[in-house]
């Protein structure tokens, strides 16, 4: 904005596009997709086929969350079951705190707690990770198996389609 010898704001409006690129360029790509209807005749397209496709892929795409909801429901389990054998085991050392006799017998017995606790959560930590590192795998296998298999056969589709060139 610009201010004038009177100390009004002047406005300026923005500058519209020139639309007719943009135009030219969507002539440009769907002429060619209209030269496949020419003289009145659709591309036979097998739709069962496609229809077939589409139904492998959204059962992929269930087989892979269903891979995913059970890895988390079983991560899941897993931490429910910690969290009961942590408090039984906070009970127990907390026992063994107090019944230690001199402050050095219950430092010592901290001392040895406290390591084996990192040592257990480490060990927890390795397990989770491992387990959502497998189902992740696991779905990801069930689409990547999918994908190149959709590739296959859509190339299938196509091809059976096209007409057979003759050598001369």
């Amino acid at each position: 904005m610009a201010k004038t010898a009177h100390g009004t704001t002047e406005i300026e409006f923005p500058k519209f596009p020139d639309y007719t690129q943009y135009f030219s360029d969507y002539s440009r790509m769907f002429g060619d997709f209209g030269k496949m209807f020419a003289n009145g005749k659709a591309p036979a397209v097998d739709f069962e086929a496609m229809a077939s496709l589409q139904r492998k892929n959204v059962e992929a795409m269930v087989a892979a969350n269903r891979m995913a909801i059970e890895g988390c429901q079983a991560v899941f389990q897993r931490q429910a079951d910690l969290v009961r054998e942590l408090a039984d085991e906070f009970l127990s050392v907390n026992k063994a705190l107090v019944s230690a006799g001199s402050p050095e017998d219950k430092f010592a017995k901290q001392a040895t707690v406290c390591k084996q606790a990192f040592e257990g959560t480490m060990s927890n930590v390795r397990e989770f990770a491992t387990m959502m590192q497998k189902t992740g795998n696991e779905a990801a296998d069930v689409i990547s198996k999918r994908v190149v298999e959709n590739f296959d056969e859509a190339q299938a589709i196509f091809a059976a389609k096209m007409p057979k060139k003759t050598a001369a």
